[in-house]
């Protein structure tokens, strides 16, 4: 029996530890509070984010939780949000406290901060108590923050956006020690954009001396447009004209390509006709020549002969031939004169 107790000891003590370090956990993981707690109320305008079971902190310490959030409708007046939330006994409020929405991180997590309001007073807000509206702050609009930041995060990479991202929700939220590090950042953003400076430099002064001849050419500009919005008028003013033109193109070179198809056999005819009869002429180039020679001057003579009428008149230097006048009989010869004409020498 003495051998049984002290593993029986050991493992008692092993259960208590454990189910110890587990309800602590299950705590933890649950947001649950240790201890007792009060109960209070606070009014805001806006709690977009806020859910049951988010913590609630004073001087960045977690003291409670956020309970029910209920919407509360106002007679002639905007809606506004009402949320309960519990802070332990040992952390009373004062009257002038504070309520404020924050930002755990980038996710959209918020949790309540509660802190001192800007009098001093020793009257404590009673349990189940409610702070006014004019005491409560929402979180910020990150949407209208980061619009303004946009040009500035234009030149950063991811990582780089959503650690500046955070820094600034940090440093707005009342976080100065995270205002070294937002400088650090925008430090390091205008340096890139100064290394740019040349660059931005040029752009400006080009597009600067293009708005300049521009603004000098104003008037040339101003005919330009209006000669060209007459020039579209009178297209679409003509729009029938020019389609129907159109249509008489189409048609003409269908037409002609009807017309090449149809000569095509012909015309590779007259190719190869036109081939030998430059071989013809080449070869007979002597001749051509002599005829090409003595053709002015017997195209003269020719002029001259018919210059008297519509006639020629030939006058006969010689002649010489052969004659026969009757079967059998020897032929007559017909000599040239010996003596020719003066005209025919």
């Amino acid at each position: 029996m003495r051998g049984l107790l002290a593993p029986l000891i050991k493992l008692v003590v092993f259960l208590v530890v454990t189910f110890l370090f587990t309800y602590v956990l299950a705590a933890t993981i649950s947001n649950a509070s240790f201890g007792d707690t009060d109960s209070y109320n606070a009014i805001f305008k806006d709690v977009t984010g806020l859910e049951q079971g988010d913590d609630v902190r004073i001087a960045g310490v977690r003291v409670g939780t956020v309970g029910d959030i209920k919407i509360v409708r106002r007679v002639g007046r905007p809606s506004v949000a009402e949320v309960s939330f519990s802070v332990e006994k040992s952390r009373p409020l004062p009257l002038d406290v504070q309520a404020r929405l924050r930002y755990r991180n980038l996710v959209g997590q918020r949790y309540l901060d509660i802190e001192q309001g800007p009098g001093t007073t020793n009257k404590m807000l009673a349990p189940g108590g409610t702070i006014p509206i004019q005491h409560t702050r929402p979180a910020v609009d990150l949407t209208v923050l980061f619009q303004g930041f946009q040009p500035l995060v234009q030149g950063l990479n991811a990582n780089e956006i959503n650690q500046l991202s955070l820094e600034i929700i940090q440093t707005l939220q009342g976080e100065g020690g995270a205002l070294q590090l937002l400088f650090t950042h925008l430090a390091s953003l205008t340096s890139a954009l100064a290394d740019k400076d040349q660059l931005i430099g040029d752009v400006i002064d080009n597009l600067t001396k293009v708005l300049t001849t521009l603004g000098e050419r104003d008037n040339e500009l101003s005919q330009l447009i209006i000669q060209l919005r007459t020039f579209i008028h009178g297209l679409a003013g003509d729009r029938t004209t020019i389609g129907n033109a159109i249509d008489g193109i189409n048609k003409l070179a269908t037409s002609t390509a009807g017309l090449l198809t149809q000569v095509r056999g012909p015309f590779a005819k007259d190719v190869v006709d036109i081939t030998k009869l430059a071989k013809n002429l080449n070869a007979n180039t002597g001749t051509i020549k002599f005829v090409l020679h003595q053709l002015a001057p017997t195209v003269a003579g020719l002029i001259r002969t018919a210059s008297y009428g519509s006639w020629f008149n030939f006058f006969l230097c010689s002649a010489s031939g052969q004659v026969t006048l009757l079967p059998g009989q020897k032929p007559l010869q017909i000599a040239p004169p010996t003596n020719a004409p003066p005209r025919c020498q």
